[in-house]
C-alpha cells in the first residue's frame, strides 16, 4: 500500500531513509524532494520500475532518463569528464542543472542515447535526496513528476499523493522544496551549450 512518508527536510531521519531505500532497491518507484521539486525515483538499471514509470507517464522507448548522482565523483563513474567539462561541473554542482554527457559502461544501454550514446546526469542541492543517495550507493533513475493527463503535479505532498499514491509505493513528504524545472546544458563536446532554461542560471550557458 502506497503511504506518505514525512522526512525532515534540513536533518533526514537516518531510518526512515533506510525504510525508503530497502523499497528502492526491492523495486519501488518513490516520490521525492530534489532542488527543483518532486520527482519520480527508483533503482538504476531497474527495469520493472522503468517500465511502471514508462506506462506511468505514458512515455516510449525513446524517452531517456536522468541519473540523480550523490556528487562529482560519483557522477565521474558514469559519464565521461574531461578536462573542461570537469570545470563546469564544479562550479555548477550541487545545483539545479542537468547535464548531458557521454555516458560510461558503467551505464546498462538501454539508458544510454541509443545514436549520441549519452546520459543526462545531475548533483542535486537538496539533503533529503543527498540523504538516499548516500544509503543507495549508486545513482536513482529520475524523471519530472509529470502526468499526461494532468501536467505538473504541484509542490504540495498531499496534492502529489492523491495524484498518484495508487501508482507509486511512497511520497516523501519533504515540505516546499519549489516546482521549477532543471536547465539542461550539453557537455558532450565540452563546450557547454544550452538545451534547456530552468531554474539554473544559465547566463554562463548563453
Amino acid at each position: 500500500m502506497s503511504r506518505i512518508v514525512q522526512i525532515h527536510p534540513v536533518d533526514p531521519q537516518p531510518r526512515l531513509i533506510q525504510q525508503v531505500v530497502a523499497l528502492l532497491k526491492s523495486g519501488g518507484v518513490i516520490v521525492y524532494p530534489t532542488d527543483t521539486g518532486y520527482a519520480f525515483g527508483w533503482a538504476l538499471g531497474d527495469k520493472a520500475a522503468t517500465d511502471r514509470v514508462r506506462r506511468m507517464r505514458r512515455l516510449d522507448e525513446q524517452h531517456h532518463f536522468t541519473l540523480v548522482c550523490r556528487d562529482l565523483s560519483e557522477l565521474a563513474t558514469y559519464a565521461k569528464v574531461e578536462d573542461p567539462a570537469y570545470r563546469v561541473l564544479r562550479a555548477h554542482t550541487p545545483g539545479p542543472y542537468t547535464f548531458i554527457l557521454r555516458a560510461t559502461k558503467d551505464v546498462p544501454r538501454r539508458l544510454v542515447h541509443e545514436k549520441r550514446k549519452t546520459i543526462g546526469l545531475r548533483v542535486p542541492d537538496n539533503k533529503i535526496a543527498q540523504a538516499l543517495l548516500k544509503e543507495m550507493a549508486e545513482p536513482i533513475q529520475s524523471t519530472s513528476l509529470v502526468l499526461p493527463d494532468a501536467g505538473e503535479l504541484g509542490a504540495d505532498p498531499q496534492d502529489i499523493f492523491d495524484a498518484v499514491g495508487n501508482q507509486v509505493d511512497v511520497v516523501i513528504d519533504g515540505g516546499f522544496c519549489g516546482n521549477d524545472m532543471t536547465t539542461v546544458v550539453d557537455l558532450t563536446d565540452g563546450v557547454p551549450v544550452l538545451v534547456r532554461r530552468g531554474a539554473g542560471d544559465s547566463t554562463a550557458f548563453e
